[in-house]
């Protein structure tokens, strides 16, 4: 049945309550960095089939949005500081949704959190994406635009992307 047996039907993400925790690397408890490292690596590396180092010297850095519900993590970003990824521009990354709950509004959700958090950390600086190409119109909604052309990261097609306020 798995982790996550319990969001099997279909709950829309407003009647879902989410908590959510922005933590530095540092900060998480033992069993939130197992949660955390063991959900990117089910959506990045298994279901993507992408064989890559996914736990990278970003992490120390950044500063990870978790989002629980039931005591169970189905979102997570992290919220890379200026200098980091570009010089003078925020970065977001590893953005993911537990595959239980997607297409219920949850990502969205999820980008608007992270969109406050990084001006609440980080002030009104550009934020930079690297979006995977199918989810080009989603990122664009938000505010997104795309600077660039499309290029191959890790054998998925991916657009960088770049919101200003």
């Amino acid at each position: 049945m798995g982790h996550f047996a319990v969001f099997k039907k279909y709950v829309p993400c407003e009647e879902m309550e989410i908590n959510w925790h922005t933590r530095r690397l540092e900060e998480m408890k033992p069993l939130a960095l197992h949660e955390m490292l063991a959900l990117r690596q089910a959506v990045f590396i298994v279901e993507q089939y992408c064989p890559y180092p996914d736990a990278d010297d970003q992490d120390l850095i950044s500063w990870h949005l978790l989002g629980y519900a039931q005591e169970k993590l189905v979102a997570y970003t992290r919220l890379l500081p200026p200098g980091s990824s570009y010089e003078n521009e925020i970065s977001l990354g590893r953005v993911l949704t537990h595959e239980s709950t997607r297409g219920k509004g949850l990502g969205k959700v999820l980008m608007q959190k992270a969109i406050a958090e990084c001006r609440k950390l980080f002030g009104s600086l550009p934020i930079r994406i690297s979006a995977q190409s199918y989810l080009h119109e989603f990122y664009r909604e938000l505010g997104f635009v795309a600077t660039g052309k499309n290029y191959l990261e890790d054998g998925i097609p991916h657009i960088e992307m770049l919101k200003k306020d």
